[in-house]
């Protein structure tokens, strides 16, 4: 019986091994982009893989066929979801650990763009995925979109006074 387990546990793992090698990059890609961190430093992209690639393990022999990429995806957005509201600035703050082209963006913004444009996944699938009506996400992420390929530009400098020279 413990042979058995054993033999079972190892199958596991190796084939665990196997999709991580396979997929752990891409979604560190996707974590990082949705946490706006920058590629050098990203723990939080790290600390939401980390979750979401535990919580696959732990599902891994009740996956029955389904991709284990997807679920991960899924756990990871998920996570991000009820963690961003919380952890990162609204838009008035200092973002001062935000980086790249996401950064200026929301994070509903930058996880429907992610999951839309990175990822591929269909409008329906994310307004499920979200629990938002189906438009709302074509909005938003038609929004993303347009400030990403034309971000805000940059305030100009105060106009000062010329000084007139008198004589």
């Amino acid at each position: 019986m413990r042979a058995r387990h054993a033999a079972r546990d190892a199958r596991r793992a190796k084939e665990f091994e196997a999709f991580v090698a396979g997929a752990g990059g891409r979604l560190t890609q996707t974590a990082t982009l949705l946490t706006a961190e920058s590629h050098e430093e990203n723990p939080r992209a790290r600390r939401l893989l980390t979750h979401a690639l535990a919580h696959t393990y732990a599902c891994w022999d009740r996956l029955h066929g389904e991709d284990p990429y997807d679920h991960a995806r899924r756990h990871l957005a998920i996570r991000f979801a009820d963690t961003a509201w919380h952890q990162y600035a609204p838009l008035g703050r200092t973002r001062r650990h935000l980086a790249g082209p996401l950064a200026g963006l929301t994070p509903q913004a930058r996880l429907i763009l992610v999951l839309r444009l990175y990822e591929g996944v269909g409008e329906e699938q994310v307004a499920a995925l979200l629990g938002l009506p189906r438009e709302h996400v074509h909005t938003v992420c038609d929004r993303a979109t347009a400030t990403v390929l034309h971000p805000p530009r940059a305030p100009s400098p105060p106009v000062t006074e010329a000084k007139t020279a008198a004589t």
